[in-house]
């Protein structure tokens, strides 16, 4: 069953946590509290009421102390993107680079990339 973009959002508090785990998946539990707690200062309950709250959403799943992914980072980015372009730019991709390039410039190499890109979603 596909998630909507609504349920796909994160806070920030769970998506640094999510960052930890799509960084380590899978992970023993007992491990993933050690790295909350190095990385967000976190307690043991609380890293455990996360994984119980991300569990419940659909995020992760929790066998045997040992948590794994069930929803890759590039979805997720990939909806905040689209969420954040339409909610701050109307939808507009081109307000959105606007925007997003301000006064820099872009070296030879990353304009032919994004022209790459470019020329691969048009319709």
């Amino acid at each position: 069953m596909e998630k909507s973009l609504e349920s796909l959002k994160l806070c920030d508090s769970d998506y640094r946590f999510m960052m930890i785990v799509w960084e380590n998946a899978p992970v023993k539990s007992g491990e993933l509290v050690g790295l909350c707690k190095e990385k967000l200062g976190w307690k043991k309950s609380t890293t455990y009421t996360v994984i119980k709250k991300l569990c419940d959403k659909g995020y992760i799943q929790n066998q045997d102390a040992v948590v794994s992914v069930l929803i890759p980072k590039e979805k997720v980015q990939a909806e905040e993107s689209d969420y954040f372009v339409e909610r701050t730019f109307e939808g507009s991709l081109p307000g959105f680079l606007a925007a997003f390039l301000g006064g820099r410039t872009l070296s030879e190499q990353e304009a032919e990339k994004l022209k790459r890109m470019i020329d691969a979603h048009k319709e």
